[in-house]
């Protein structure tokens, strides 16, 4: 991904991006089910649960895992923004030797805090099973990978805004110069487009998220797999978590994005 995100910008195409937007589907998926796989562990989330650390475990295992990622030049990349990004050390490695794609304005722009809360407050409790059953470190590593996928999907909308733009600067120029963002919003909103990801995510949360059991008795082969419900997690919440969270940040950050691009 990052390689793609930091290819010439004369191969940016609205094509490749949205190619870009799909493949990233199946991973926020997979991690989803992969959180599901524990109950809510609402310990990992509590300051006073560990006198250890300074913070919630949750706090502890983010702040450490974003700074081996900064030494690692992860945050290089303008997708790929850190939650606690206070103090973060440098990177060990020599920059990217790409050119930029992007407007200088991207690196100013960073949702990540809208991200975290509703992560936390509204979705996780969604597909979470209340209950606490001791894998403190393992939930908060999942969560992890959650938000950065998530972040790393709403973050792309600069890409999308990039393109979009060099396609038609005829259309965005009046706007931005007026700084309307009402109207940047609705040049960016296709509703016939966010309708069919949010039936598209669904049909692959139902897919990836069923159950499978081999069935063997006198009337079924032995390798015949039985599907059966209840998904991993629910289908609808994935499509939830598109319609209500993740178009609507991308096109907060694209119109962000667009509001800086002519500076």
């Amino acid at each position: 991904m990052a390689a793609e995100a930091n290819s010439r910008s004369d191969t940016l195409t609205l094509e490749k991006v949205r190619e870009a937007l799909i493949k990233q589907e199946d991973t926020i998926i997979y991690r989803l089910i992969q959180r599901a796989n524990f109950p809510l562990n609402s310990p990992a989330y509590d300051e006073k649960a560990f006198p250890s650390f300074s913070g919630s475990l949750l706090q502890f295992v983010v702040k450490e895992t974003e700074a081996l990622q900064s030494k690692v030049s992860m945050y290089e990349n303008p997708e790929e923004l850190p939650f606690l990004p206070e103090s973060l050390p440098p990177s060990l490695l020599p920059p990217p030797e790409n050119p930029p794609v992007l407007h200088p304005a991207a690196a100013s722009i960073n949702i990540n805090g809208k991200i975290w809360d509703f992560y936390f407050d509204e979705l996780l409790p969604l597909f979470a099973a209340p209950g606490d059953d001791g894998s403190y470190a393992s939930t908060a590593s999942n969560d992890l990978d959650c938000l950065q996928a998530i972040s790393r999907r709403i973050h792309y909308g600069y890409y999308v805004a990039e393109v979009k733009f060099k396609d038609s600067p005829q259309d965005y120029e009046p706007a931005i110069r007026a700084q309307d963002r009402e109207g940047l919003m609705k040049l960016l909103t296709f509703v016939d487009v966010e309708e069919k990801v949010k039936k598209r995510v669904e049909k692959k949360a139902m897919v990836f998220g069923q159950e499978v059991s081999l069935m063997d008795n006198a009337n079924t082969r032995t390798d015949q797999r039985n599907v059966s419900e209840p998904y991993k997690v629910d289908p609808l919440i994935v499509s939830r978590l598109y319609g209500e969270w993740i178009m609507p940040l991308t096109k907060l950050v694209q119109v962000e994005y667009l509001l800086r691009r002519l500076d």
